[in-house]
C-alpha cells in the first residue's frame, strides 16, 4: 500500500496541465511571501511599534472574509483558469505600487510611508479570497480522483519550497541591496506567474455546476451547510482554524528578530525560511511515507507538536534555537496540511468544490491574518513573549477539545477514501 501512494505521488507529475499549475503556484506563493518579509520589515522600521504588524493581518483579512463566499459561488459556476489568470493581474498591481512609492524614500513616514503598503495589503486580502477557493477547485479539474493524494502532497511540497525560497530572498536582498531591488524581484515573480497560469489549458466550466447567478445566497448557503453536516470536514478545518489563530508567531518574527535575537533582516528572512525549511523535509518523508493510516490521529499530533514548538520558539533567546523550533513547527504543520487538503479534495463533489474551499479559506486561511492580528494585540497587552506562550498553550488546548468530540476525525484514514 505504500508503494501504491508512493508510485501515485509520481504519476500526476506527467500531467501537463498540473506542472504548469505548480509551476505557477510556486512562483506566486514565493512572491507573496518575499512580498511579505520586506513589508514587514519595512513597517515595523518606519513604526517600531507590534500592534502595527498585527494590522497588516486585519487588513488583509477583512476583504478576504468578505469575498469568500461570494468568490466560491461564481468559481463553482464559470470557468476556474480564467478567474485565476485575470485575478492574479491585481497581485502584479500591487507589487508595482510598493516598488513604486520605494523610488521616493524621502516621503517615508507614519503617515505617507505606510499607506502604500495597507493599501496592497487591502489588494492582497481581496485576491487571496479568490484565488484560494480557486487553486483548489482547479486542481480537482485537473487531476483523476486517484491522483488527488499525490496532488495534494506535491501542492504543500511546491508551497513549502516557495516559502524557503520567498522568505529567504527578500531578507537578504533587501538586507543587502535595499528596497527598491527586493520589490522589483517580487514584481518580476508575480510577472512571470502570470505567464505560466496563461499556458495552463483550461478544462471549462464543471458540467453539474448550477448556471444561474441570482441563486448566488442559496448556492453559498449550500455551501456552507455541506461544510457544516460533514464531521470530518468541519473538524478538519476547525482544528487548523484554531490552531494557526491562536499558535502562530510569524506575524511577530521582525521584533524577534530586531529586538530579541538581534538578527536584522538577513536573519528574519531565514527565521521565516525556517518552517518551510522543516515542512519540506517532511515533505520528502510523506512521498515515500504518505499519512493515509491513523491520519486523524497523525493530524491531531502534529497539531500538539506545532503548540509545543511555539511555546518552546517563545522562550528561546539563542538564534539557532529558535530556528530549530521554527523547523520543527514547520515539519508538524505540514503533516496537518496535507492531511486537511486531502480531506477537502476526498470529500467534496467536483461541483462543490469552489464552495467548500471557499469555506475553508475563512476558516483556514484568514486564521493566518487574524492570528497575525491576535499576535499583534496580544504582544502590546501581554507583552511579546507571554502572548506566544499564551498562543501555544491555546494550541494544545484546542487539540484536546478536537480529540474529544470529533470522533469521525479521530478515527479517519485517508487510505480507505482514496480508492
Amino acid at each position: 500500500m505504500k508503494r501504491y501512494f508512493s508510485n501515485e505521488a509520481f504519476a500526476v507529475m506527467h500531467i501537463r496541465n498540473f506542472r504548469l499549475f505548480m509551476a505557477y503556484r510556486f512562483l506566486m506563493t514565493a512572491a507573496i511571501l518575499m512580498q511579505a518579509v520586506i513589508v514587514g520589515w519595512q513597517l515595523y522600521d518606519i513604526t517600531k511599534d507590534p500592534l502595527s504588524l498585527g494590522m497588516i493581518g486585519l487588513t488583509e483579512v477583512v476583504p478576504q472574509v468578505c469575498i469568500a463566499l461570494f468568490a466560491g459561488h461564481f468559481i463553482d459556476i464559470w470557468d476556474r483558469k480564467r478567474i485565476i489568470f485575470r485575478t492574479s493581474f491585481l497581485l502584479l498591481l500591487g507589487s508595482g505600487i510598493l516598488l513604486t512609492a520605494s523610488t521616493h524614500p524621502e516621503n517615508v513616514h507614519f503617515l505617507s510611508g505606510t499607506a502604500p503598503i495597507f493599501v496592497t495589503i487591502f489588494l492582497v486580502g481581496l485576491v487571496r479570497g479568490i484565488l484560494m477557493p480557486a487553486h483548489n477547485a482547479l486542481l480537482g479539474q485537473l487531476v483523476p480522483r486517484e491522483l488527488l493524494t499525490g496532488a495534494s502532497t506535491w501542492g504543500s511540497t511546491i508551497w513549502q519550497i516557495a516559502a524557503v525560497t520567498g522568505p529567504a530572498l527578500g531578507g537578504l536582498v533587501y538586507g543587502f541591496f535595499g528596497v527598491i531591488p527586493a520589490y522589483s524581484l517580487v514584481f518580476v515573480f508575480f510577472l512571470i506567474s502570470v505567464l505560466m497560469v496563461f499556458f495552463i489549458k483550461s478544462p471549462g466550466k464543471v458540467v453539474h455546476a448550477p448556471n444561474r447567478d441570482d441563486r448566488i445566497f442559496a448556492s453559498i448557503g449550500e455551501g456552507i451547510r455541506y461544510v457544516f453536516k460533514n464531521q470530518v470536514l468541519l473538524g478538519a478545518f476547525s482544528l487548523d482554524m484554531f490552531a494557526v489563530l491562536f499558535g502562530g508567531a510569524v506575524a511577530m518574527l521582525p521584533v524577534f528578530a530586531s529586538d530579541i535575537l538581534k538578527v536584522g533582516p538577513e536573519g528574519l528572512g531565514i527565521l521565516r525560511a525556517c518552517p518551510a525549511i522543516g515542512a519540506l523535509v517532511m515533505s520528502v518523508i510523506l512521498t515515500f511515507y504518505p499519512p493515509v493510516k491513523n491520519s486523524g490521529k497523525q493530524m491531531l499530533y502534529s497539531v500538539a507538536g506545532f503548540g509545543v514548538s511555539m511555546i518552546v520558539f517563545a522562550l528561546s533567546r539563542n538564534f539557532y534555537l529558535s530556528a530549530a523550533c521554527l523547523l520543527l513547527s514547520g515539519s508538524f504543520d505540514f503533516v496537518s496540511v496535507v492531511i486537511r487538503s486531502s480531506i477537502l479534495q476526498l470529500f467534496t463533489a467536483n461541483e462543490m468544490k469552489g464552495r467548500v474551499s471557499a469555506v475553508n479559506s475563512i476558516f483556514v486561511g484568514s486564521s493566518n491574518e487574524l492570528g497575525a492580528f491576535e499576535s499583534g494585540t496580544a504582544a502590546s497587552l501581554m507583552g511579546l513573549v507571554p502572548s506566544v506562550i499564551f498562543g501555544g498553550v491555546m494550541t494544545l488546548i484546542v487539540v484536546g477539545l478536537a480529540t474529544g468530540t470529533a470522533s469521525k476525525l479521530r478515527k479517519l484514514s485517508l487510505r480507505d477514501w482514496s480508492v
